[in-house]
């Protein structure tokens, strides 16, 4: 089979899998509708194994068109595709870990109505993020871009009788709308620019155009290359959930577990990431874009993992702590170490993929109840589960050797390095990070698996918190006499098979695609030495995990689960006095800093209040009430005045014909008999 057929049915599987379970979905029934799909998912993720084995081994990279849709004056719109390193890295991580989450599904959603729709949608999802990671121009980027944010609003609103889910897909959709904006204005400026929608002559001509500047506001020259990277980025905040375009991403935890597993472990939020990546070119030769990008990812690393110490439902701290890795990978972004970047959303794809589905095994345990205050003492009825979780925080927290470790800490490391105005504050950001996110990881992990069994106290409790609505209509929560239990190995499966990578893929590949050829002549960083100062400080993983030992990230994370431990199983009197305590910084933080109420009571209010305006002052007083009504009355009152005059009396109208004669007399005697 030549190389593009291969390339073209990579995608096209997950999509005919999609097709068959969405559109005969009855005729197949549920057993069909999940052997097509993960059939379909199964031979992608071979397949891009493949492309990945055979890019490593010295395979060209292959940039070709498949379909032209349309050309206009000269201007060529395609499906194309970009196979290089990069791609291939991106295309195994996705399929990978969605053929891990189509298989835990099956256990998961085992009782849910919607199963075939289910399995359907998430194909389809793989199907749209292959189209936009193998992408070759800017129009097929767009689309994937768009597919992906149309099946995550599917996805998140799967269970459409719940107004939480609506409210949620319907949030995510519209904040995602706003970035998308930002990223079609920066495709529109690139093409208007450089002419074309392909990268290879965008980033060809890219050298050139790095003086141009554009004039936004007369008189004000702006750099063209820092307007169209900033745009473009505008684009991924939206994506990548980066703050203030980052409030949709918790509440999508409204979907089913597999889907957080699917959109916000691996694929869909780090497409933004990707794309910065891809964009390597452009971005090192604007260190104002760059910036703007390292500061961003700054405020977000910090400030949502904040958020994840108070959050009670075990998905939303995961959910806030995934908020909190794309702000470092971002950083990482801004600190020109693309590669760093997307090492660290290959290594997090593989351990977040892992915490989200443990989550989920647990949720299904515990008999759909997620409040993790119910929990306790898990590990002995769960063992796997408390096993894989195990693995999947230490992996978070960057403890040496695990993969998190090499990504994280080669991140903080870079942004040390780095020469860039925001690299102090950036620097500290992703320090103090460290700590606070081994901190919320352990509160989580230790009240969920150790100390006192606490669900049969919560039996009787009664939650008015809306984070514990609940899918299951019939059943919420453990019985007085049920214990929780072990889930069944489609949901173990996963687990373990996400368990692997997270300990040992750092390790293998951090040499290859930091300091190796993996992305030569992929991502460029020729403008910024940060890669070479950390490429002069490597000197393997081995003494990389040595070092560590020494060095203050370890000592944080180290000092976060010694204080989530204390905290949690010792005196947890402390953070409820702490609590208790920290009256406004506690509301503040549980108001998730008021960026909801800044969107829904601001923005949202003032266009319903403006459309409001519109709608009263113009559609019905000004256009109805005065351009639309107003001539009717008019004409009516004309009418109703000549109408008079009509009698049908003879006299009345000789009266009028004299009348007349006489006025049209006066006027011709006084016009021409005697002018003035």
């Amino acid at each position: 089979m030549d190389k593009p057929t291969l390339y073209l049915l990579i995608p096209l599987f997950p999509l005919f899998g999609a097709i068959l379970a969405g559109l005969f979905g009855r005729a197949i029934g549920r057993a069909g509708a999940h052997w097509v799909t993960i059939l379909g998912v199964a031979a992608a993720c071979v397949g891009s194994f493949y492309v990945l084995f055979d890019q490593i081994n010295g395979g060209q990279a292959y940039n070709g068109n498949v379909y032209t849709w349309l050309t206009v004056d000269g201007l060529d719109v395609s499906v194309g595709f970009l196979v290089d390193k990069l791609t291939a890295m991106m295309m195994v991580v996705v399929t990978f870990v969605s053929l891990m989450v189509h298989i835990y599904t099956i256990g998961y959603m085992e009782e849910d109505p919607g199963y075939q729709r289910f399995f359907s949608y998430i194909s389809l999802f793989t199907f749209s993020m292959l189209m936009l990671v193998m992408a070759n121009n800017f129009v097929q980027l767009f689309f994937g871009w768009e597919a992906v944010g149309l099946v995550s609003y599917l996805l998140i609103g799967f269970w459409f009788k719940r107004p939480t889910a609506i409210f949620a897909n319907l949030k995510a959709f519209l904040v995602n709308r706003v970035g998308d904006f930002g990223f079609l204005l920066g495709i529109g400026l690139v093409l208007a620019h450089f002419g074309s929608f392909y990268y290879a002559d965008v980033f060809a001509t890219a050298p050139a155009m790095k003086d141009a500047t554009i004039s936004l506001i007369p008189g004000v020259q702006w750099s063209l290359l820092s307007v169209a990277c900033i745009l473009l980025f505008v684009g991924a905040m939206g994506k990548s959930a980066q703050f203030p375009l980052h409030v949709w991403l918790p509440d999508s935890m409204e979907g089913p577990t597999p889907i957080s597993a699917l959109i916000h472990a691996a694929t869909m939020v780090t497409a933004g990431i990707f794309m910065v990546a891809r964009m390597s070119p452009l971005y090192e030769l604007s260190d104002t874009a760059l910036n703007f990008v390292m500061i961003i990812g700054a405020i977000t690393a910090l400030f949502m993992g904040f958020l994840g110490i108070i959050q009670n439902d075990i998905k939303r701290v995961v959910a806030y702590s995934t908020l909190s890795q794309l702000g470092y990978m971002t950083v990482a972004l801004g600190a020109s170490a693309y590669s760093v970047a997307v090492f660290h959303l290959m290594t997090h794809a593989f351990f977040k993929a892992l915490l989200f589905l443990a989550a989920g095994s647990v949720i299904i345990g515990m008999h759909h109840d997620q409040d993790i205050r119910n929990m306790g003492g898990l590990r002995k009825y769960m063992p796997i589960t408390w096993l894989t979780s195990l693995i999947g925080s230490l992996a978070l927290i960057g403890t040496p050797f695990l993969s998190g470790f090499y990504s994280k800490d080669s991140i903080i490391e870079a942004v040390h390095a780095s020469h860039l105005p925001g690299a102090g504050f950036a620097y500290a950001a992703v320090l103090i990070g460290v700590f606070v996110t081994a901190f919320y990881s352990f509160r989580m992990y230790f009240l969920v698996f150790h100390g006192k069994e606490r669900w049969m106290d919560a039996h009787h409790a009664h939650h008015d918190d809306p984070a514990d609505e609940h899918h299951d209509e019939h059943h919420h929560g453990l019985g007085p006499n049920d214990k929780p239990h072990e889930t069944p190995w489609v949901v173990t499966l996963p687990l373990v098979l996400l368990a692997i990578p997270s300990v040992v893929i750092g390790f293998i590949a951090i040499e290859p695609m930091l300091y190796g050829d993996f992305f030569k002549g992929v991502i460029d960083t020729s403008h910024h030495g940060v890669m070479h100062e950390l490429a002069e400080e490597f000197h393997g993983a081995v003494a990389m995990g040595l070092h560590s030992f020494g060095t203050a990230p370890f000592w944080l994370a180290l000092a976060g689960v010694v204080v989530a431990w204390f905290f949690y199983m010792k005196r947890p009197d402390i953070p409820a006095a702490i609590k208790a305590r920290s009256g406004p910084i506690y509301t503040l933080m549980e108001n998730k800093y008021y960026m909801d109420h800044l969107y829904i009571q601001g923005f949202a209010a003032f266009g319903r209040s403006l459309g409001k305006v519109f709608w009263k002052g113009g559609d019905t007083m000004l256009i109805d009430g005065l351009v639309v009504n107003g001539a009717a009355k008019l004409v009516g009152a004309v009418a109703g005045l000549v109408r008079r005059v009509q009698t049908g009396y003879i006299y009345h109208y000789a009266f009028a014909m004299i009348i007349g004669a006489l006025l049209l007399l006066t006027f011709w005697l006084g016009r021409f008999v005697f002018p003035h």
